[in-house]
């Protein structure tokens, strides 16, 4: 499934009249960003997962292309992985209502710890020195959902860049409270994917008007080299 990496015109027309330009940061420094990369495990990603987003199968490769162009710059990779207790325990509330009732404890099964569905898909290219860690919530960033905010202020990151699935969920989630937490967000169009592009567009045109910049991976790798490579201040 195809999904568009370009902003929706009339949104952009409407920035372009109140902003004047269509991103707010410009110079992406490496050694204040970091990669954070959410729920590419197997019962989002694997044909046939229970909690299947096809079109996350796409962008497999673009999102290891960021992760190995990332660690070359010396920009940590963070991948994010959805886990409960076994029966979902710690989000009652979310199984009981918001999963149809006949899916409710085969949902809640598929991410507990043990699960083969909650491991990661096997084509993501995860490497010793990148960073693993678990949320119970969509955001990784509310309060008690993961460890994502400490991590990131003890490497001094300030700037996060977003891939994976679903960009109108989890991706969007975590992009609004990075942003009203002070961080610089960048969403990759093209290494996140939702159930439908309408579905994933629409989350990339609530995006870029609030909460970030909505980027392609080239120019994002190619922003981030260039500016490991200019003088400091340049």
């Amino acid at each position: 499934m195809t999904q568009p990496t370009e902003v929706a015109d009339f949104v952009k027309e409407r920035l372009l009249a109140i902003r004047g330009d269509l991103r707010l940061y410009k110079r992406l420094d490496p050694s204040r960003t970091a990669l954070v990369i959410i729920d590419m495990q197997n019962a989002f990603v694997a044909e046939g997962g229970m909690i299947e987003v096809a079109a996350a199968r796409d962008i497999v490769g673009p999102v290891n292309q960021m992760a190995a162009g990332c660690r070359n710059l010396g920009v940590p990779v963070i991948w994010i992985r959805s886990h409960h207790p076994k029966g979902g325990s710690d989000w009652r509330h979310f199984f009981d209502h918001f999963v149809r009732p006949d899916r409710r404890e085969a949902a809640a099964a598929a991410l507990s710890d043990d699960a083969p569905p909650s491991r990661f898909y096997p084509a993501m290219d995860i490497r010793d020195e990148d960073h693993v860690v678990i949320k119970n919530r969509y955001s990784c960033l509310i309060p008690g959902s993961s460890s994502l905010e400490r991590l990131l202020r003890s490497q001094g990151r300030d700037t996060i860049v977003l891939a994976g699935t679903k960009t109108n969920i989890c991706v969007e989630s975590t992009a609004r409270d990075a942003m009203m937490l002070d961080f610089r967000v960048v969403v990759l169009s093209d290494a996140t994917a939702a159930l439908t592009a309408e579905e994933h567009q629409a989350s990339l045109n609530v995006l870029i008007q609030e909460f970030a910049d909505i980027l392609i991976v080239d120019d994002v790798l190619d922003e981030l080299r260039a500016n490991a490579a200019a003088p400091s201040g340049g």
